[in-house]
């Protein structure tokens, strides 16, 4: 009977090793950043001027913790009797170039996959206007000196220019044996159902507190780690929403960033990398995020951060 007690034993703490040698071996993986794209992501957002600031320009109220919910769910228990953004500062996004031009493509997409869009010539020039704004900030203009260090943009600004078009706004099949129905900037900013029932895409912060005041789009929530509480200045948060009656269980985004910032860092992510999925963990600001982007050929499929850890707490547990 002892014997058989000891192995038990023996085999129980085999597994806890284990257990601890995989639990390990995650956090190495998720704090081994990559510090050269780190270094570059922190000087563009020093650079971004047109950053919203907490408290000053916007409020949040991230209230209770979102339920788990099944993909296509048309329901999901609300945990935020208030909205998310309490308060906007509408004066500059109207007055700010990039934010107002951004604002006026959020419009030109239909909503479901499978409806094939049509770029009619206004929403061209809207595009065009749209890349000459964020081409003469300092964020992109960055962006662009560093992917031309890299060999992977020209440094012609009308070529460079001409392949943020490819990458953001090129149409192209996203449901199969349909016409074209999406790209990259509608799939991200704007977001898109499917089959009416699910929420994809829709990864930004103004588009979310547009459709919230419009009424259609409701926050049911925060989704994190069991013990991770988001702050109301994190810059990036995971939410729970219902959109035109489909639920998106979980996504993520920047908060209160410009538009300039949002495409900077996912056009270098993108092109820095051949992979049809890419991941790069790196630390911008305080916080501690994957950048995740998808491809669709040349062009970008779906891009989105995924916070790890905010406010520095990833480097107060490395010292704990």
């Amino acid at each position: 009977m002892k014997l058989a007690r000891s192995i038990m034993s023996a085999r129980f703490c085999g597994v806890l090793v284990l257990l601890a040698v995989f639990v390990c071996g995650v956090n190495t993986s998720r704090a081994a950043v990559n510090q050269e794209l780190s270094d570059i992501f922190n000087e563009l957002w020093r650079l971004d001027l047109n950053r919203m600031k907490p408290g000053v320009d916007y409020t949040i109220s991230v209230q209770g913790r979102a339920s788990f919910v099944n993909q296509r769910s048309h329901v999901a228990p609300d945990h935020a009797s208030q909205p998310l953004f309490s308060n906007v500062n509408m004066n500059k996004l109207k007055n700010t170039t990039t934010y107002s031009r951004f604002m006026k493509l959020l419009d030109n997409y239909e909503r479901s996959i499978g409806m094939i869009e049509r770029v009619t010539v206004e929403e061209r020039t809207e595009n065009n206007l749209f890349l000459d704004a964020i081409l003469e900030t300092d964020v992109m203009k960055r962006a662009h000196k560093y992917l031309v260090s890299k060999g992977q943009s020209s440094s012609e600004l009308r070529l460079f220019k001409r392949q943020l078009n490819l990458i953001w706004f090129n149409i192209y099949h996203r449901q199969r044996n349909t016409g074209l129905d999406s790209c990259g900037f509608e799939h991200v900013f704007v977001g898109e159902t499917k089959s009416g029932t699910e929420v994809i895409g829709f990864h930004n912060w103004i588009q979310f507190y547009l459709q919230e005041k419009a009424q259609h789009l409701d926050y049911k929530g925060y989704k994190a780690m069991q013990h991770d509480i988001p702050d109301q200045d994190d810059h990036v948060l995971s939410l729970q929403f219902s959109w035109h009656g489909a639920v998106k269980p979980a996504g993520s985004a920047f908060i209160g960033t410009s538009p300039e910032f949002e495409m900077a860092l996912f056009t270098i992510v993108f092109l820095m990398s051949k992979e049809r999925s890419t991941t790069v963990p790196v630390n911008i600001d305080q916080c501690q995020v994957e950048l995740v982007v998808f491809r669709h050929g040349h062009s970008l499929g779906t891009a989105y951060p995924k916070l790890l850890s905010s406010n520095g707490r990833h480097v107060r547990q490395l010292v704990e």
